[in-house]
């Protein structure tokens, strides 16, 4: 279990008034997170943007990893943590190692946040947790069942079921579409009462276009600080090219790689300079291509995966960006700056994350990329994402003022 503050902070207020009345609501509160970037930067964001990043404590809800565990990862949380103690405990009596199971298993304590939240209560208010990720469903809706009128729960990215448990939910629009006349259509009649959500939101889910990000005003200024004289002898227009992975509802390898190659090679002439980022999900072969054949330009950078990471330079300093339409969370972060934004791949897009990227060129925020692009002449106003964190922050304040 990991703490990023003392358990009970001492809270003097904000310097910035524009966060001033968050503290009449809220002062503190506790991040439950599952190790995994993209989910916790969620949490993070949301913090963030209700003034009480200096004011959290961190928690995890955390699996080994390797051996026999990659076989388990599909149980639930609870059902993990009796098969661990029960398998544990027969290694130990016989001093051996169950090829990774006794690797330790980090579970956030429910009752202890609990008992901490109705302890300190009177000196501090409510107690703001904000989970996400899959594994701390059952850590999040504890603690509010053990401590419910001394702490403000919310849950990060859907649930799938007993929505109640949470007194908020903040989900993408998309996770709903399948609700929509398009996505019925999409699912046999007999599988409907399987497939989750199965209501439509109530008044405790609030939906956003894309995924929350810890990506604010702040961190591009001091992004663009740290990162400026890197980045001053680059050539103008700066387009950075962010590069995920296939996934199952957005396909591709070798040939989506090859013809994002061309059609790069096609706008370099108008290009001052072009980064590529490769993501830890990029498969190699495409990341192979790629680097062959653009590598030898001198236009080119591409990342090689060292730290330190560029992708916050990037973000504050780009004119441009190229992604590919797999990654939600990299197309949110980009969105949120307001810069023009081409998506390669949206075609490849089924289900609701096609509907995600229908959206975004629905609301002027993408476009696709066609290799015909004129980058010097291009317009740097785009439509922003709509961005949740300001109306999470009222809902919440109104929520605990009991509004």
């Amino acid at each position: 279990m990991l703490r990023t503050q003392p358990p009970e902070p001492v809270v003097n207020g904000l310097s910035d008034d524009r966060h001033g009345s968050v503290f009449g609501a809220v002062k503190r509160a506790i991040v439950i997170g599952n190790g995994c970037a993209g989910a916790e930067n969620q949490c993070i964001g949301l913090i963030r943007s209700l003034g009480l990043f200096d004011r959290h404590l961190y928690y995890s809800v955390t699996r080994p990893k390797g051996g026999i565990n990659r076989y388990l990862q599909w149980l639930p949380i609870f059902l993990y943590k009796r098969i661990h103690r029960f398998i544990s405990s027969i290694c130990a009596g016989f001093s051996i190692n169950a090829i990774g199971i006794m690797d330790d298993l980090d579970v956030a304590d429910a009752k202890q946040i609990a008992t901490m939240a109705r302890s300190t209560f009177d000196k501090y208010g409510a107690l703001l947790v904000v989970a996400s990720g899959s594994d701390t469903i059952s850590v999040a809706s504890s603690i509010r069942r053990l401590a419910m009128e001394n702490v403000f729960v919310v849950q990060v990215q859907h649930p799938r079921s007993r929505l109640e448990r949470f007194d908020l939910v903040i989900t993408p629009r998309h996770d709903y579409y399948l609700l929509t006349p398009e996505g019925k259509r999409q699912i046999p009649f007999f599988l409907r009462p399987w497939v989750t959500p199965r209501e439509p939101p109530g008044r405790n889910v609030f939906l956003t276009t894309g995924a929350l990000h810890n990506i604010d005003a702040s961190t591009l200024r001091n992004a663009s600080l740290e990162w400026q004289d890197e980045f001053a002898s680059l050539s103008k227009p700066l387009v950075v090219v962010n590069i995920g992975g296939p996934t199952r509802n957005c396909l591709y390898g070798v040939d989506l790689s090859k013809n994002l190659c061309a059609m790069l090679q096609s706008i370099l002439w108008s290009c001052g300079s072009l980064r590529i980022s490769f993501s830890r999900r990029t498969p190699k072969k495409v990341a192979d291509i790629i680097t062959r054949e653009l590598s030898s330009n001198s236009k080119v950078y591409i990342w090689d995966g060292k730290d330190p990471n560029p992708h916050l330079g990037h973000l504050a300093l780009a004119d441009t960006f190229v992604i590919t339409a797999d990654s939600i969370s990299m197309l949110s972060e980009a969105c949120s700056t307001g810069k023009p934004i081409y998506v390669v791949g949206a075609e490849r897009c089924t289900w609701k994350f096609s509907d995600f990227q229908k959206t975004l060129h629905e609301r002027g925020a993408v476009r696709p990329l066609t290799g015909k692009e004129d980058l010097v002449w291009i317009s740097l106003y785009m439509t922003r994402c709509v961005r949740s964190g300001a109306t999470v922050l009222l809902t919440i304040m109104q929520k605990l003022r009991g509004a």
